[in-house]
């Protein structure tokens, strides 16, 4: 039995990894399914989703940033909704400060932040998205203080044993400020700036990334290297990810972040029964 803690829940499953499902308040993330509210969060937990993934500003190249004010409208009554049905872990995707802390009010367990925990995001000059260079010290003095978890991410391009030295320093600066180790998941960033070749060495080597100390989220769903590898666009994506998600889990990784949560439970399921 896989068990983990995120934030003050405890949490264990029969199959090899947790899945988390994506609920995109938004109206331009990349994969138009994504997108909804409070109905998708429920209905993503009637399938089976051990974690939800809520956000409410898209990451993808070309986003249009909102206000902390918009995102915390968008968010939080979402989280209210789930909590009044479920008390399921919930992440929160932001790369805002103020914005978990009012997620965490509502609920909220995990923070997912594709900047490590540095609170900007700045732009680049090919679109992708880019973390400031500094973490913040209240951030993760807060997140010690509630108990919260964190997901922390590498962003943009680098080998597989840069993305570990990366997260090897943010494991340790969360570590020095009060963080306990078992608040603690990495994610290596697949499609934050990578190339293709740099994405698959990393989905084949989750347990290299910190001495595979840490569990490792892998976010593949109907990303751009499954496409560079299936020739598929976005919509007919699921049956490359289904795949990459099963190599992923087979090598290591703990949690896969998911569009389509009951595909991805049927696999998982056939993973058990035949590893």
């Amino acid at each position: 039995m896989l068990q983990l803690k995120f934030g003050l829940k405890r949490a264990a499953t029969e199959r090899p990894a947790f899945v988390m499902g994506i609920v995109n308040v938004t109206p331009d993330s990349f994969y138009e399914n994504s997108r909804g509210g409070a109905e998708r969060a429920l209905r993503l937990i009637e399938e089976g989703a051990d974690i939800l993934d809520i956000g409410g500003e898209s990451t993808r190249p070309g986003y249009t940033p909102v206000s902390v004010e918009e995102e915390i409208a968008r968010i939080v009554p979402v989280i209210q909704a789930v909590r009044r049905e479920s008390a399921v872990p919930i992440s929160v995707d932001t790369n805002k400060f103020e914005v978990f802390r009012a997620a965490f009010a509502a609920g909220a367990d995990i923070w997912n932040d594709v900047t490590a925990l540095s609170g900007a995001v700045q732009g680049t000059s090919d679109g992708t998205a880019a973390a400031a260079n500094e973490p913040s010290i209240a951030a993760a003095e807060y997140l010690a203080k509630t108990g919260a978890s964190v997901i922390l991410m590498h962003t943009g391009p680098g080998t597989v044993d840069e993305v570990s030295d990366f997260l090897g320093q943010r494991v340790v600066f969360c570590l020095s400020n009060g963080l306990a180790s078992d608040k603690i998941i990495v994610d290596p960033g697949i499609g934050f700036g990578k190339t293709t070749d740099q994405n698959l060495a990393l989905i084949k080597e989750p347990t290299a990334l910190c001495g595979n100390r840490y569990p490792v989220l892998m976010a593949l769903s109907r990303k751009r290297c499954i496409g560079d590898m299936t020739g598929r666009n976005t919509e007919d994506r699921l049956a490359g990810t289904l795949a990459a998600d099963m190599i992923s889990v087979q090598k290591g990784a703990k949690i896969i972040r998911v569009h389509d949560v009951s595909a991805a439970i049927d696999t998982l399921n056939v993973m058990k029964f035949l590893r």
